[in-house]
């Protein structure tokens, strides 16, 4: 999301070693195992499984298209109390969404210099997705990725680890790009895909593209040698339009998987007129072609792309009365694909 003003840290991450002073014992720390996925074929994750990318497509572990609809949390860092069980469990309820997206702030305040904490509410969402029986998508919000491929190797690895056996997870490597050339985001992806394959995690992968995700046409052109990468396409329907529909029609048509992980009703600010006219487009291109989304986003922020109005209990349930235009528009098309 681009709504603010862009900081660039270059911030020498500390080592965590465990310091013993002479006489003690550091005791050692056993993290929490995840909640074991229904496995059951009644349940809708355990239905389709492990999701794979099969040409243009996504598809479930029997090769049969997928398209998720769902929301985006707002960044980790400003919007901590709605990482929580029961706003997974209301917009499941409620929206009946089948994809969240845990959007982990890296920079400003976020991973980099407060690690434990933005980590802990990642697996505090993943592990309500799963209770719940959704996918969700572990998202490196960050404009700099690049710049952090260190840190992201290691939380990736973290991840990968800790999530090999659920297939609830999807992997989101790089949340927008700005100025960084297709070339330089491949290598940082590949590198972190490598981490997380080497953890004996086959999931889906989704690798951020240029210019804030929206030049999927360059890594249609490049795309990376795994064969279970999707990528990003962003869009704000009020800003963009036909143009960006073109672009992405052509990324298609090369073959390559596209994964709308954020849009949003309103203008690129994230505010502004929300065009539910444009609105209808997209929705009506992104099922044309499958395409899975998650709306940004999930907030009580006083901007017009929130689906909350401001105040609204961050656990939900959520009344019509407490819905946005957007948020109200975006509850009904989740509702018209859920599985029924």
């Amino acid at each position: 999301m681009r709504l603010l003003s862009i900081c660039a840290f270059f911030l020498l991450a500390s080592c965590g070693a465990n310091i013993s002073l002479p006489g003690t014992t550091v005791p050692s720390v056993e993290l929490p195992q995840p909640p074991e996925p229904p496995k059951t074929p009644d349940t809708f994750v355990g239905k389709h499984g492990f999701l794979k990318v099969s040409g243009p497509r996504i598809v479930d572990e029997r090769g049969e298209e997928i398209q998720l609809r769902g929301m985006s949390l707002f960044w980790s860092q400003w919007s901590s109390p709605f990482y929580n069980e029961k706003a997974v469990e209301s917009v499941k309820q409620g929206f009946g969404a089948t994809v969240i997206r845990a959007a982990m702030g890296v920079e400003m305040g976020g991973y980099l210099q407060d690690r434990d904490t933005q980590k802990a509410l990642v697996k505090r969402v993943v592990d309500a997705a799963v209770k719940n029986d959704i996918y969700v998508i572990i998202d490196w919000h960050d404009h700099n990725a690049h710049l952090h491929e260190r840190e992201a190797i290691a939380f990736f690895s973290e991840m990968a680890e800790t999530y090999k056996n659920t297939p609830n997870v999807i992997f989101e490597l790089y949340n927008e790009p700005i100025g960084t050339p297709w070339g330089q985001i491949k290598r940082y992806a590949e590198n972190v895909t490598a981490a997380i394959r080497e953890k004996g995690a086959n999931h889906l992968v989704v690798v951020g593209t240029p210019m804030w995700s929206q030049d999927v046409d360059q890594a249609a052109k490049d795309p990376l040698s795994d064969e279970n990468v999707a990528y990003t396409l962003h869009f704000y329907a009020t800003t963009h339009k036909g143009s960006l529909r073109n672009k992405a029609q052509y990324a298609l048509d090369q073959g390559i998987a596209l994964f709308v992980t954020e849009f949003g009703t309103t203008e690129a600010t994230g505010d502004g007129y929300v065009d539910l006219g444009e609105s209808e487009r997209w929705m009506a291109f992104m099922d044309d072609n499958k395409i899975s989304w998650a709306n940004w986003s999930l907030f009580d922020k006083a901007e017009s792309a929130s689906a909350l109005k401001p105040g609204s209990s961050p656990t939900g349930p959520w009344g019509d009365d407490r819905l946005t235009t957007s948020g109200a528009y975006i509850k009904k098309k989740i509702l018209e694909g859920s599985p029924r």
